[in-house]
């Protein structure tokens, strides 16, 4: 497919994006001196910022992309719940598909940086795993979602809570019911539950924990394979995505498979990189990419973002520019 088409084609889609959602706070200031009262520094506050967090990351680059994108997770009845609906609100982020729960806080994590610098975190965080009433109400939720339809149902995994067994089962044979492609950016605990899904995103650090083979790629690149199989024998899944750091990504599915390595890039900043690959690649997919242009675009949005200082969202038209460079069409 033609890039030009396909990146008009993502302002047609729907996607869910299920998962831990949160807000990440910032309290930013100068710091002239240490504290009489212990050896630490003072921040002479200056700035206060609250931003989307967690799985809200991917619904803000589906947003950066031209889609439209519905979060659906379980947070608090309280004071920062309603912060994060207004955040959802502002960023254009449907909120049809959050359900409050009156027994957990809504995760907030507070960095406090001091002359521009990270000087602590505050993780204000419930990780158990939500309630059986709480799963049905997000499955429920859920479901009345794909039956107005929905392209794609993403899960974005932040281990606290949300994404269960049940819920992530359930969800799986609602989305296969009503032949939504399913796109999984996975965590430890919960790794081998999402049987049957369409496409499966780990990291190589998650994929050997997964899969109990230990290896290094640059020095034994054929056990990525080895992995890949294992993981394919129990997942069920169609493709599986594995993004390699700085050498690359590497796709499969039952009929081919391919290595495509790094661009050379200035590293800023890795965090938030696997909430765009995870975007970028699941509406590649639900375009009707090929599973190569659908490794090829999300390495380099990726490489894109790490290029920036702190977590920001994919440039659309930037990423249509390098795609082209960089990728026989």
């Amino acid at each position: 497919m033609m890039m030009d088409e396909l990146f008009e084609q993502f302002n047609q889609l729907k996607v869910a994006v299920v998962g831990d959602v949160m807000i990440d706070a910032y309290l930013m200031g100068k710091v002239n001196r240490i504290s009489p009262e212990a050896p630490v520094p003072v921040v002479s506050l200056t700035k206060h910022e609250e931003r989307l967090g967690g799985a809200a990351n991917v619904a803000l680059n589906l947003v950066a992309l031209g889609a439209t994108p519905i979060m659906c997770s379980c947070v608090g009845k309280d004071k920062d719940g309603k912060l994060l609906i207004n955040l959802l609100q502002q960023a254009n982020i449907s909120d049809e598909g959050i359900v409050f729960s009156d027994n957990r806080m809504t995760t907030v994590k507070t960095r406090v940086l001091g002359n521009s610098q990270h000087l602590l975190r505050i993780d204000a965080e419930q990780t158990d795993a939500i309630s059986h009433d709480e799963e049905t109400a997000l499955i429920n939720r859920v479901k009345s979602l794909l039956d107005q339809h929905i392209d794609i149902l993403i899960f974005e995994d932040y281990n606290k809570g949300v994404l269960t067994k049940r819920v992530i089962s359930e969800l799986i044979a609602a989305a296969k019911e009503k032949n939504t492609l399913t796109a999984v950016d996975p965590k430890k605990e919960n790794f081998l539950e999402y049987k049957g899904v369409t496409l499966f995103k780990p990291n190589l650090k998650e994929l050997i924990e997964g899969t109990n083979v230990a290896f290094s790629f640059r020095d034994q690149p054929e056990k990525l394979q080895e992995a890949i199989s294992i993981l394919q024998e129990q997942l069920g899944n169609e493709i599986s995505f594995v993004t390699l750091s700085e050498h690359g990504v590497f796709i499969s599915n039952e009929s081919e498979a391919h290595h495509i390595p790094a661009h050379v890039r200035n590293i800023a900043d890795v965090s938030g990189a696997g909430d765009t690959v995870i975007s970028v690649a699941a509406l590649c997919l639900a375009s009707g990419a090929s599973i190569r242009q659908v490794a090829a675009i999300a390495n380099i949005a990726g490489g894109l973002v790490c290029e920036e200082s702190g977590v920001v969202s994919v440039d659309k038209k930037k990423l249509l520019s390098e795609a082209k460079k960089l990728i026989a069409e």
